[in-house]
């Protein structure tokens, strides 16, 4: 089959690889027939995320048909449609039957979990295509998919329902309502959200819809920051303005309630402190930037609460733990516990509650997939999110 190998730092090629197999009894294989880059592959894309090997197949936000089904599962047949979250999880451990799928204990191989346990204290979830440090499954940007667990993780599409409607319940669309969702909203919030892709854009219009009565979107592209608007929420371009005092004054200087960084690792921008953690990063004497968190952190009115749905992958300098704990705030993160999200937020798009398709700006054929990287890397601005079809042909051009 064809997918999206990757090779190294900027260094993704759509090569041939062996078709995936049934490897235990609750396994499927699952034809793509949609599959999307993600914000989080671009930290794959940029060389940030350890623990990756040339040869690793790409891609976590992915859907398709089920053509084979291993015979441990009865909850999919051959031919169901279905929508597969990025995380695997067993359904059975302690953490998922706490529904907190993201957490789960038997998703990522032993051999594997070392890794995650070695650096976070604690074995993570397996994710698809996202590194061996989550277990090293084969991802979805590729014809074919092995889906391990597959009778508690793919939620079956109801008929009627297109891809562009339903894909992003793989990972995007859930992560922003759990950003929000995290936030615990109340009458009367002002909700502030760094960074206006895919994340960011979900989160302000779930934030909107849990009921938050003023959503401050805060980026630099002209583009996001229209989409954001068009949502409902106000904007704040931080190459025009200073963040803290647009915030202070548009929050008649309390701060907002609830702050959402929906960035995570590569924040951009030319503060002092975002130029010194670029310093550290390159020297390899820090992993991760965390300028837009610091920014939240201080933005946040006193006894408000932190979300952070953006991924970092080790470890900061000059955290501000004297804000957090001063101030009084709540901080919660975590990757997303998808399946706990699906049921509902599906019904929500079938009933028009939700759109997603706004968000699509670039559908190409599985074998422009480098291309595409590189748009969502370099394109920012024009580039909201590109939707992959393993069926297209590839064009002339």
């Amino acid at each position: 089959m064809r997918a999206l190998v990757w090779h190294g730092k900027k260094d993704v090629r759509v090569d041939t690889v062996d078709d995936p197999q049934i490897v235990n009894s609750r396994d499927a294989i699952i034809k793509v027939t949609s599959t999307a880059i993600c914000g989080s592959d671009l930290h794959l894309y940029d060389g940030v995320i350890p623990t990756m090997r040339a040869g690793d197949i790409l891609g976590h936000e992915f859907m398709g048909e089920v053509v084979e089904v291993g015979k441990g599962n009865t909850r999919l047949k051959k031919d169901d449609r279905v929508v597969v979250p990025f995380v695997i999880a067993c359904g059975k451990c302690f953490f998922c039957e706490k529904q907190q799928y993201s957490a789960c204990d038997n998703s990522n191989p032993a051999e594997k979990a070392d890794i995650s346990e070695m650096l976070y204290g604690h074995q993570t979830a397996g994710l698809f295509g996202y590194s061996h440090l989550t277990g090293g499954y084969a991802g979805g940007q590729a014809e074919y998919v092995r889906v391990p667990f597959s009778d508690v993780g793919p939620i079956v599409v109801p008929d009627g329902m297109e891809d562009d409607q339903v894909l992003f319940l793989s990972d995007i669309l859930p992560t922003g309502w759990m950003a929000a969702e995290n936030c615990e909203i109340e009458e009367g919030d002002t909700v502030a959200v760094w960074g206006c892709g895919p994340v960011g854009l979900f989160s302000i219009q779930s934030a909107l819809i849990m009921g938050a009565a003023q959503v401050i979107a805060i980026d630099h592209y002209p583009h996001r920051l229209e989409l954001a608007k068009k949502l409902g929420a106000k904007v704040v371009n931080y190459r025009n303005a200073r963040v803290y005092e647009a915030l202070m004054e548009m929050t008649g200087g309390i701060g907002p309630d609830a702050v959402i960084d929906a960035v995570g690792l590569e924040s951009h921008g030319f503060a002092p402190d975002n130029v010194y953690d670029y310093a550290k990063q390159t020297l390899k004497l820090e992993t991760d930037r965390p300028h837009v968190l610091r920014q939240a952190i201080y933005a946040c009115r006193k006894g408000g609460r932190v979300s952070v749905p953006g991924v970092y992958g080790g470890f900061v300098d000059k955290f501000p733990i004297g804000a957090l704990m001063e101030k009084g705030l709540t901080l919660r993160s975590g990757q997303t516990h998808v399946q706990r999200y699906l049921p509902k937020l599906l019904d929500m798009i079938r009933d028009g509650k939700i759109d997603t398709t706004f968000l699509i700006s670039h559908r190409l054929p599985l074998e422009e997939a480098p291309d595409g990287y590189r748009k969502f890397a370099y394109e920012q601005n024009e580039t909201t999110k590109v939707v992959l079809k393993p069926g297209w042909e590839k064009s002339d051009g």
